[in-house]
């Protein structure tokens, strides 16, 4: 069974009688889905106790997708980065067996650099041999030379809807990481049954799959549709 996830772990009300009524959020999340993406280690630092937390409330087979924070890939925009890096892989550690992919977005403007990517890649390659994916938004990345790079690295490419840089087309074997922000109104749209059978069929039994639109409550509903329709 692939993870099919949501980036974080609201719940709401339109869906909440799919999920047990007692325990914290997160753990009603996970007696329904498989794996969760944490987006706010984006935005702020944790303390190592509230993953250590989050790692003890969850099924044994529950992974989290991680995504790197901003400071790296926002602020130093990947330039020497080893430091920064290391100092988030020692936040995490407390997920231990229950960490799963981590997340590196970049931002729009962040070009393909080649000397600067390898050094970065490098840098997270030196104390992390776990699954790393990347959803880059400059039009740059989708060069061979960037392909290249992330294949030496094993950094996965993340297929993402809308999809700035690789297209869905791209993809010739089933993608380690999908992304579905929503379409057309990003963040906000929710999929229809056949687009999220479409997506579903892309996935290997390792694969993950994250809803994204959650500012409507969408993800949830979707994700739920795309566990039943799995399953």
């Amino acid at each position: 069974m692939p993870f099919i996830a949501t980036a974080a772990w609201s719940i709401p009300k339109t869906v909440a009688q799919r999920f047990p009524e007692t325990g914290t959020g997160l753990e009603r999340y996970a007696a329904v889905f498989n794996g969760v993406e944490i987006n706010s280690t984006f935005y702020r630092h944790h303390q190592a106790k509230t993953f250590e937390r989050w790692a003890v409330s969850v099924p044994e087979q529950f992974r989290f997708a991680v995504k790197i924070p901003r400071e790296i890939t926002h602020d130093a925009r990947l330039h020497d980065i080893g430091g920064l890096f290391d100092t988030f892989l020692n936040e995490i550690q407390g997920l231990n067996e229950k960490l799963g992919p981590l997340l590196c977005q970049l931002p729009p403007s962040l070009a393909f650099d080649a000397k600067t990517a390898n050094e970065a890649f490098a840098a997270m390659r030196r104390n992390h041999a776990g699954t790393i994916v990347i959803e880059p938004r400059h039009k740059s990345w989708s060069s061979e030379p960037a392909k290249m790079l992330l294949q030496r690295h094993a950094i996965e490419r993340v297929l993402a809807d809308p999809a700035p840089v690789w297209p869905e087309t791209g993809f010739d074997k089933p993608p380690k990481y999908v992304r579905l922000h929503g379409t057309p109104k990003i963040y906000y749209s929710s999929y229809s049954e056949a687009d999220i059978r479409r997506f579903g069929k892309r996935l290997a039994e390792d694969s993950w799959c994250v809803f994204d639109n959650t500012a409507s409550g969408a993800a949830i509903e979707n994700a739920l549709t795309m566990r039943d329709l799995l399953n």
